[in-house]
């Protein structure tokens, strides 16, 4: 084959060739090839983009039982058939805690797990409280979200999905359900815990400056990696709180949905039968003002020296009066105006005592509210270089395995 070739001097490059008939031959050989190659582009891109799709969220379920032998099997199977439900959209398990039961709650979730592979069980040799539970699931959970809930199912099953749409909608680090923000409802709860439950979310609520409604509800969805990265400390029912105060001390985004609060009656049942409540009403109570101190801690005392300062102001200004009153007995002209003082003491001597000590009282609070901001502000840097650390720790020790 004989190609010749001219380039004149233009923009415009021109080639003149000769046997076309063996050139377009190799053209076409070519066109093919990028055909096929640009087919299989668009096969493995087209895969790749139904399998991105197929993907589903991997989503823990985490339960603490103590002493819930008498409806773990039945609750247990009601959450599963639930979550069944909902295997197009997710993946899931069901990680039940057994906090050290004196009654059979091990024996029958570990029966209840060998017939559904979803669910497992870890054991607590001892009662260790509903945080420590709570940590211990989030250590063994292997799900991109986390969710935790009551065993009794006072908040149903279908709050999961909610959770779930909400947390994946805001990208939110925590979303919290909610039985007093509007859309929410109560049924069935003693009036006594009801009143206490709604008025100590609400002092929480006004101590961390939040617009949630419910700081101490359980039920609620977490993100993993977010949760995994948090230190936690208490052992309680207080564990709730803390994880929102964490949260906020990072910035992290905070969301709330709308939940019903329903206790399941046990009238019907035999005193035998009915379950007990374990949780401690004063130290739950106990809890609830320190972890307000802690979302606000100057409140507990500005607040208090304001008070103090207003007595100590009522009452300074009846000794001003009594002094100005035995001055004006003693005389005008009197040059000593200590024995007028001395006079008003003799007459009032609890103005004085209560002046006084109410002063000292305001200016010694209001010392330790500027004091605790101090350190809150400290503690709030510790806290966020703490935890930055720790990220990053994990972060190398996952690029090392």
């Amino acid at each position: 084959m004989q190609l010749g070739i001219s380039r004149e001097m233009s923009d415009t490059s021109s080639i003149e060739i000769s046997d076309t008939s063996s050139l377009t031959g190799t053209v076409e050989i070519r066109n093919d090839f990028l055909n096929e190659t640009n087919g299989s582009l668009q096969r493995y891109a087209k895969k790749s983009h139904q399998t991105s799709k197929q993907q589903k969220a991997f989503v823990s379920l985490v339960t603490p039982a103590y002493n819930e032998a008498l409806i773990l099997e039945k609750n247990l199977a009601v959450l599963c058939s639930y979550m069944e439900s909902l295997e197009s959209e997710y993946d899931w398990e069901v990680i039940v805690i057994n906090d050290g039961s004196r009654d059979s709650t091990g024996e029958c979730a570990e029966a209840f797990a060998k017939t559904h592979p979803g669910v497992r069980v870890i054991h607590h040799l001892q009662n260790c409280g509903v945080g420590q539970a709570l940590k211990t699931g989030f250590e063994h959970s292997r799900g991109d979200y986390i969710i935790t809930l009551d065993l009794d199912l006072s908040y149903s099953p279908e709050h999961i999905e909610l959770l779930m749409h909400k947390i994946r909608e805001t990208g939110a680090k925590v979303v919290v359900s909610s039985p007093y923000t509007k859309g929410g409802k109560v049924s069935n709860v003693p009036w006594l815990r009801w009143v206490l439950s709604l008025w100590a979310n609400r002092f929480l609520s006004f101590a961390s400056k939040s617009d949630l409604s419910t700081l101490t509800s359980m039920v609620r969805v977490y993100d993993a990696n977010f949760v995994h990265s948090l230190n936690l400390r208490s052992m309680g029912m207080e564990i709730n709180p803390e994880v929102l105060h964490k949260a906020k001390l990072l910035e992290a985004k905070i969301a709330e949905v709308p939940a019903h609060l329903k206790w399941h009656s046990q009238k019907a049942q035999p005193k035998s039968k009915r379950r007990k409540s374990s949780m401690r009403i004063l130290k739950h109570t106990w809890a609830i003002f320190f972890f307000g101190f802690l979302f606000r801690p100057v409140m507990f005392f500005i607040l208090p020296s304001l008070m103090f300062f207003l007595i100590s102001c009522y009452a300074n200004a009846w000794v001003i009066i009594h002094c100005w009153n035995q001055y004006r007995l003693l005389g005008l002209h009197t040059p000593f105006v200590d024995q007028a003082v001395a006079a008003a003491f003799q007459q009032s001597p609890h103005t004085f005592i209560i002046g006084g000590m109410s002063l000292m009282l305001a200016i010694q609070l209001f010392s330790l509210g500027v004091l605790s901001v101090q350190n809150k502000r400290y503690f709030e840097e510790v806290f966020y270089l703490g935890t930055s650390i720790y990220k990053s720790t994990q972060r190398n020790s996952q690029r090392e395995e």
